[in-house]
């Protein structure tokens, strides 16, 4: 595969995340002459603008996690060229969906930055022509799939898998957005059980466990034979994003890169249901009063609230022990490769503050 010889050049030299993003540079031009569309000059400086805007700006966790996990299933822990370049095209297919993710994300909770610049929908003549960038973002994948994958024999489970992850973290945004409607009602709404249910859904299958069994699958695997991996995963993702919503309110923002509006925005944040469990009375009223208000004094008041309930130590805590939970599930697991999978994931996402 010819595509396949550059990547897999510049990997062998040690950088890959610069390989991986010279795949990107390929995916890109062969989207900009997709013969399906008949591209005007204009469309196609459009298209390539939103591309570069969105889709690269991001850590490349997701993407990247792909190849490193494909590596650690192959005997010696090695890729072919071709094996690389697979594996980083389907790493930037899940860096797609992020990114489509992101843009009506940001559109929906009127957000103001996103990887350190404006959100795209802020950008001057975007505004929501970022709608349609979503979606066209969304209708890449498919077409990506169907140039470097038709004619595999797990063609059919990736775009199924794809479907499938797609449906749960909308689902999962569905989720957030109206118990957000409910929570502005009746803070009492906010409960962990609520809680888990849209983490799992919104941010754990395509962040965690779309990554391996994209690996899974190029390893020749049957995904219905790795459900407990499935499961770990999950939690994982759910740790994850439990991180986010504490970095959300308490990481600083040239660290996280965004401005956290959580609080703003009435979110079901880890931290508030947390707040809701252990407040007394009046601790309850201060954040009944300021919880989703956007004036700045309303904000620092609930995460003064924040501090004073300790939700800084309760959160330590989290860690240490979900940490110690997810290292003795790993652990169990029959298959060595899986294991190095699952802890290579663990590691990168362990205590970061960003």
């Amino acid at each position: 595969m010819a595509e396949a010889n550059g990547a897999a050049a510049v990997a062998a030299g040690g950088d890959q995340k610069a390989a991986f993003l010279q795949i990107y540079v390929q995916l890109k031009e062969h989207l900009l002459r997709d013969p399906a569309f008949d591209y005007t000059d204009e469309s196609r400086e459009w298209i390539e603008k939103m591309l570069d805007y969105n889709v690269p700006g991001g850590k490349l966790n997701r993407g990247l996690s792909v190849v490193d996990s494909y590596k650690l299933l192959k005997p010696g822990n090695q890729l072919t060229d071709t094996e690389f370049f697979l594996g980083g095209v389907l790493g930037w297919c899940i860096e797609w969906l992020q990114a489509y993710f992101l843009v009506l994300d940001d559109i929906m909770d009127s957000s103001v930055t996103r990887r350190g610049q404006p959100c795209w929908f802020r950008v001057p003549k975007v505004g929501l022509i970022a709608a349609n960038d979503g979606i066209l973002l969304r209708n890449h994948i498919p077409r990506i799939l169907k140039k470097y994958f038709k004619g595999k024999p797990y063609y059919v489970d990736l775009l199924d898998l794809f479907n499938e992850v797609e449906f749960q973290t909308a689902s999962g945004q569905l989720l957030d957005l109206i118990t957000t409607h409910e929570g502005e009602n009746s803070l009492s709404k906010y409960n962990i059980t609520v809680y888990n249910r849209i983490v799992q859904y919104k941010t754990a299958y395509y962040s965690f466990y779309l990554p391996v069994a994209c690996a899974l699958l190029l390893a020749g695997q049957n995904l219905d034979n790795f459900l407990q991996v499935k499961d770990i995963l999950i939690e994982m993702g759910t740790y994850f994003q439990i991180q986010d919503d504490y970095l959300d309110c308490f990481g600083h923002p040239d660290v996280i890169g965004k401005i956290g509006t959580d609080i703003q925005d009435f979110k079901c944040s880890w931290l508030v249901v947390q707040a809701l469990k252990v407040a007394n009375e009046s601790q309850l009223k201060i954040l009944s009063d300021n919880y989703g208000k956007t004036d700045p004094t309303c904000v620092e008041k609930v995460k003064s609230l924040y501090k004073d309930l300790n939700l800084e130590k309760l959160f330590a805590e989290y860690e240490r022990t979900s940490y110690e939970k997810l290292i003795s599930s790993i652990e169990a697991q029959p298959s060595k490769e899986v294991q190095h999978v699952l802890k290579s994931f663990l590691e990168k996402i362990y205590k970061r503050q960003k």
